[in-house]
C-alpha cells in the first residue's frame, strides 16, 4: 500500500514557476512509475509527466515539455514536478500517481495509487 501526499500547489502569474511535490509512504518497487496528471474544470484528467522510480527515466506530455521537470529522490521516497513558465491554460489540480506495471502508462485508469491533488492557478 502506497500513500501518497501533494503539496506545492498555489497562485501564480503567468510566466511563474513552481515546485510540487509527492511524499510518499510505503514502498514503491524499483520498476513503479511515478505520475503527474492534472485535471481542469470540466476537462478529463491528463498526463503530464512520469518518471521510472528505479532509473530516473522521464516522459513528458507535449504541452509541458520543455518547461516542466519530473524528478525523484528514493531517499526521501518523494517526487517533484518542477513547473516553469507557466501559462493560465495550465491551471488544474495536480495529483501524483503511481503504477507498478513494467511499462510505462499515460492513461490514469492504470495507475493503483493517488494522492489528494493540490491546485494550481496560473493568472494571466
Amino acid at each position: 500500500q502506497v500513500q501518497l501526499i501533494e503539496s506545492g500547489g498555489g497562485l501564480v502569474q503567468a510566466g511563474g514557476s513552481l515546485r510540487l511535490s509527492c511524499a510518499a509512504s510505503g514502498r514503491i518497487f524499483s520498476s513503479s512509475f511515478m505520475g503527474w496528471f492534472r485535471q481542469a474544470p470540466g476537462k478529463e484528467r491528463e498526463f503530464v509527466a512520469a518518471i521510472r522510480w528505479s532509473g530516473g527515466s522521464t516522459y513528458y506530455a507535449d504541452s509541458v515539455k520543455d518547461r516542466f521537470t519530473i524528478s525523484r529522490d528514493k531517499d526521501k521516497n518523494t517526487g517533484y514536478l518542477q513547473m516553469n513558465s507557466l501559462k493560465p491554460d495550465d491551471t488544474a489540480v495536480y495529483y501524483c500517481a503511481v503504477e507498478s506495471s513494467l511499462t510505462l502508462r499515460v492513461d490514469p485508469r492504470e495507475y493503483d495509487y493517488w494522492g489528494q491533488g493540490t491546485q494550481v492557478t496560473v493568472s494571466s
